[in-house]
């Protein structure tokens, strides 16, 4: 929602500024213009890019348009989650959670938490090191090695959009002068024309070079800022769990495991100490 607001504000401020100092708007609807920018971008992404990661990036643009992925709530729920699991682990052993780690869909532990169970990438992270804990075939610094890659290549792949999309903003006054050009050279050829309308065509040249600057910085270059910072939220949660699981790997108790996965959040997502005790009261 955020992003239409902003888009809206960045219209009214440089088209009403303009209309403001006199101009007529009127003078800066240039289809064809936009029509060059955008297909000439739209060429260089295709051409640019494969086909998994045009794919990838079509499939995240939607994503800005919505809020935070993950909410303090989501964040308390998969802390009171993990300590559930880190507590069965303390009384009845590893093996008590075999079943819950096996098949966590149809586990009643698991169901407590639908917010996390909703995402399916965050089960899957979670239960493959619960699984390498069982297994007890790994000690705690292979599984923190293990961890960090998995994590950076997931982080890697989440990043590729917001990298994609600020090329392509890189690229758009380039193609406004590409348009500009074309203006000009249209201009050119046309020196028999009475002054008026070749002042016309030369202020369509330039409208070119105009949409390409605020098509760039205006729009797509903020879209890649948004890309990046949505990647950085959907690596956060998985980094909670990691050092969770090696707190308690390292022999800290539940409570303290799950107190070193809270110090992991920003100010705006992290609950406070009390506020997590007594939602995981509540949860048990």
């Amino acid at each position: 929602m955020l992003v239409i607001v902003g888009y809206v504000v960045v219209c009214l401020s440089v088209f009403g500024g303009f209309a403001m100092a006199g101009g007529h708007l009127a003078a800066l609807l240039q289809p064809i213009e936009l029509l060059m920018i955008g297909g000439a971008a739209a060429g260089a992404f295709l051409v640019g890019n494969t086909g998994k990661v045009i794919k990838s990036t079509l499939k995240n643009l939607p994503k800005t348009l919505k809020g935070p992925k993950y909410s303090k709530e989501t964040y308390m729920e998969l802390m009171a989650l993990l300590y559930e699991l880190l507590n069965k682990v303390r009384k009845e052993g590893l093996m008590s959670i075999e079943g819950d780690v096996e098949a966590p869909a149809e586990s009643a532990l698991f169901a407590k938490y639908p917010k996390v169970i909703a995402d399916h990438h965050v089960i899957e992270f979670m239960t493959d090191y619960l699984r390498i804990m069982v297994s007890g075939n790994l000690n705690a610094m292979e599984i923190e090695n293990l961890m960090d890659i998995e994590i950076d290549t997931h982080h890697h792949e989440e990043m590729v959009p917001s990298h994609v999309i600020a090329k392509l903003g890189d690229g758009m006054p380039a193609f406004g002068i590409v348009a500009a050009v074309m203006g000009v050279v249209h201009t050119m050829e046309s020196v028999g024309i009475p002054p008026a309308e070749l002042g016309m065509l030369i202020a369509h040249a330039l409208v070119g070079t105009f949409l390409g600057i605020l098509l760039a910085y205006g729009f797509v270059g903020p879209l890649a800022t948004q890309l990046e910072q949505k990647a950085e939220e959907g690596t956060r949660i998985f980094n909670v769990i990691k050092v969770t699981l090696l707190a308690n790997l390292n022999g800290y108790a539940p409570a303290m495991a799950v107190e070193f996965g809270r110090k992991v959040l920003t100010s705006a997502e992290r609950p406070a100490f009390a506020e997590l005790e007594e939602h995981v009261k509540q949860k048990r």
